[in-house]
């Protein structure tokens, strides 16, 4: 079939733009969905919020080419049948504290005009364990050892937010837009724990003065490759594009609306606002990307390297369905006016796009940090219910034998926990490593190391893995044969 190309201009006026949105980790993600959001709620009804886009460790080269750009970039939205180019002109500076000095970043913050400071740092990114700041992480350590030049997010916004409050100036809100339960209250927690160990007096002003609403994000935005990359040369008559992007033409934001200083106009550019963003967010969470951990894993082992390949296969193409409806869906609050079966049919209609090239290896990056909500959340609600959970199981084991792959072959693990778990990998192996990792509390609470269900049925699937293979145990399962 070919392709149709639509382009989507700038129709707000640039010049009226005021530094009122600093965003904290824009990475290929945040360009593709927060501002595009704003882009088109600006394009809707004008107005003054434009962004400060900041990286606190790599990414410098790229902010200055945006400069270069006078912060200009493409959006190429690809499906099978269509191309949607759209034109983002809404960031206004860049800032790098390694490029530009901290006390640049910390002025933004203390700007007069700035009322939102919007993150996607991922769940790393937090510093936290468990729900809370980890005290015992080395960069929170170090920050609160040198509390004017702080590296970590959490150190930076609350270093920020003390000059605000020096200088007499107001609130603002904190809107963690990363993958995560309850983004705004651990954000929110983060926060006032470090500002608390610092200042018991800027901990209670940031009480006081600073609102972090929750949200859930959704748009598969993958790395990009040699498709995209010539897709964007295409797109801008030859003209190199180091900040643009591709991705899926579906994009989702719901946001708790509890703005301390004005609100961006987000809803105005698609975005709902709710009183309640929970249900929706365990919705995506465990079906969307609890389904895309499982293909992360099991497809990964199966030499299958991106989504769309393991949707090819009609074995994975079932059980990620089976995942969703089978074992996700019955774990989930009931949302008026949301079908799941409908949201299932969605996801796999999005997951089999040819043209976004999503890499099994780039999804099981971090996967330490992403199990509890995608996965784990799921399977405790299971055994308590009495339902079966094989392909959770088997997602829980086959994660443990990416690890041991990893181990085995010397590739890099990218995980903040990944020498820990390659350390367990190269000392143990069969039901031990399953044991020892099964262990980890950081990982897993205590009440699922405890419960023997879990540990039998993950310690099951990885023998099984082992003895027929990953894609036989997914067949076996999908075919009720297991």
């Amino acid at each position: 079939m070919q392709e149709t190309f639509t382009r989507a201009g700038l129709e707000c006026d640039r010049k009226a733009l005021k530094p009122r949105i600093l965003h904290i980790g824009f990475g290929a993600f945040a360009r593709a969905h927060q501002m595009v959001y704003l882009q088109e709620g600006l394009n809707k009804t004008g107005g003054d919020w434009g962004v400060i886009a900041v990286r606190l460790n790599s990414g410098a080269e790229e902010l200055s080419a945006l400069d270069e750009a006078n912060g200009l970039y493409t959006v190429a939205e690809i499906d099978a049948e269509s191309v949607t180019a759209r034109e983002i002109g809404v960031v206004i500076g860049t800032c790098h504290p390694k490029r530009d000095g901290i006390d640049t970043l910390l002025d933004h913050i203390a700007g007069d005009a700035m009322s939102v400071i919007s993150l996607t740092i991922t769940e790393k990114g937090y510093c936290c364990k468990n729900g809370h700041l980890d005290l015992q992480n080395k960069g929170i350590q170090a920050d609160l050892e040198n509390p004017e030049h702080p590296t970590t997010a959490i150190g930076v916004i609350v270093a920020g937010l003390a000059r605000r409050r020096e200088r007499g100036l107001g609130g603002l809100t904190v809107l963690s837009c990363d993958n995560q339960p309850d983004n705004g209250k651990l954000a929110r927690a983060a926060v006032l724990h470090y500002a608390h160990e610092r200042d018991r007096g800027l901990a209670d002003w940031i009480d006081a003065n600073v609102t972090f609403p929750s949200t859930m994000v959704d748009r598969v935005v993958p790395a990009l490759d040699d498709y995209g990359r010539g897709l964007l040369l295409e797109l801008n008559d030859g003209r190199e594009d180091e900040n643009g992007i591709v991705c899926e033409p579906f994009r989702q934001w719901v946001i708790e609306d509890d703005f301390a200083a004005g609100r961006p106009p987000y809803a105005e550019g698609g975005a709902m606002l709710t009183d309640d963003v929970r249900p929706y967010e365990m919705m995506k969470l465990r079906m969307l990307n609890g389904a895309h951990t499982f293909l992360a894993m099991l497809g990964s082992l199966s030499d299958l390297e991106t989504v769309s390949d393991c949707m090819a296969d009609p074995v994975f193409r079932k059980a990620a369905r089976q995942i969703m409806l089978s074992e996700q869906a019955p774990t989930l609050p009931p949302i008026e006016g949301v079908s799941l079966e409908d949201y299932a049919d969605a996801l796999t209609h999005r997951f089999e796009n040819p043209k976004l090239k999503h890499r099994t290896a780039q999804i099981a990056w971090d996967t330490s940090q992403k199990l509890p909500q995608r996965i784990l959340h799921g399977v405790a609600i299971n055994i308590d219910d009495a339902r079966p959970w094989p392909l959770l199981a088997l997602t829980v084991a086959g994660w443990i034998h990416f690890i041991r792959e990893k181990q085995i072959t010397g590739e890099k693990l990218t995980d903040p926990m990944a020498e820990t778990l390659l350390d367990a990998a190269r000392t143990l192996e069969g039901d031990a490593l399953v044991d020892h990792i099964l262990s980890e509390e950081s990982i897993f609470d205590e009440e699922l190391r405890r419960e023997p269900a879990f540990r039998s049925a993950v310690t099951g699937a990885y023998r099984m893995i082992a003895e027929k293979g990953p894609r036989r145990m997914v067949e076996a399962i999908v075919s009720g044969d297991q």
